[in-house]
Formats: C-alpha cells, sequence, structure tokens
C-alpha cells in the first residue's frame, strides 16, 4: 500500500498529513516547537496520539527515540560519515533490527529487514511539492514503518540546514 506524507506549507507550527494513495487522511504529524528536545506527534484522525519521535541531544549519532503509547518501541540512528550513501539503523524493542540504505542525491531509501525489503521511501517524483511516498509491503508494521520514514525525513532536512549554515 502507498502512503504520502505531504508537509503543510505556510503553517503557523510545523505539520504533515499522512495519507492514502486515494487521499484518505489517516494521521497528522505534529512538530512540537519550543521545545529543548525535537518532538513530533503522530495524531489520528479522532485526535489521539497514537505515536511520536523524540530527537536525542547531545549524542555523536543523530539518534531520535520512537514510542507508541508512551512506551519506548525503538531507536534509529544516522551514521556520522558515509562514504557509499546514507545509512540508518533502528533497533526495536521487539528485538528486531532494522537497516535503511539510500542515498541523499537519489531521494530513495529501503527499509530492510533479514534482507527483505518492508517499505520504500521516494521524494523522486514528490521535488516540487513537500511530500514523499512510503510504499509499505509488510501492512500490520505500517505505522512503525511511516514512523521510520519521517525520522529519515527529518535528519536528511537536519543534515541539509547544518551544511546550509557551514557555507
Amino acid at each position: 500500500m502507498r502512503y504520502l506524507v505531504r508537509d503543510r506549507m505556510l503553517a503557523f507550527h510545523e505539520e504533515a498529513w499522512v495519507e492514502t494513495e486515494h487521499r484518505e487522511k489517516l494521521l497528522k504529524v505534529n512538530r512540537k516547537l519550543f521545545r529543548l528536545r525535537t518532538t513530533f506527534d503522530f495524531v489520528d484522525t479522532q485526535g489521539n496520539q497514537v505515536a511520536s519521535i523524540v530527537k536525542k541531544t547531545l549524542t555523536l549519532h543523530h539518534t531520535i527515540l520512537i514510542k507508541q503509547n508512551g512506551e519506548l518501541v525503538g531507536r534509529i540512528s544516522k551514521r556520522a560519515f558515509g562514504f557509499f550513501g546514507d545509512r540508518f539503523k533502528a533497533s526495536l524493542t521487539d528485538g528486531r533490527r532494522v537497516r535503511i540504505v539510500g542515498s541523499f542525491w537519489d531521494r530513495e531509501f529501503d527499509i530492510l529487514y533479514d534482507g527483505t525489503c518492508l517499505a520504500r521511501i521516494s521524494r523522486r517524483w514528490f521535488s516540487i511539492r513537500d511530500a514523499y511516498a512510503v510504499d509499505v509491503m509488510s501492512e500490520p508494521d505500517a505505522l512503525l514503518l511511516i514512523v521510520l520514514a519521517v525520522c529519515v525525513d527529518h535528519t536528511l532536512e537536519d543534515r541539509k540546514g547544518e551544511r546550509l549554515t557551514n557555507l
């Protein structure tokens, strides 16, 4: 199933919507501003918070904690340096270790577990709008895979901002 994550432009605070390929809204992603740590809340259409991500501060690797129902379900981190593309790893509390590999320049990433592709994140065809697709092959893990996709996108946007400020 294909999901689309669309950033809302010109909003007072940052928010995005996760929609199905048929444009049905499923989740709103709110970024909490004015906090010590960067936090995103995933809220369903009834207003219930179903997940959140929190960027850890003062870490060597860019690390984000993933929570569902207030409990930690995993953490995702990015290597500080990579010569052959961008690589992320996610450690889930159920024991799975998921790899996310791809390229910032190609705007394509695969979420892999034991060599099997669980989802593909693609911003390639959405360069004009702030949107990207998440093709989920493992439907029971759809929410977690969408959360991982938002983590990857947020990390890459942070890196792009860091590069611009260093120029």
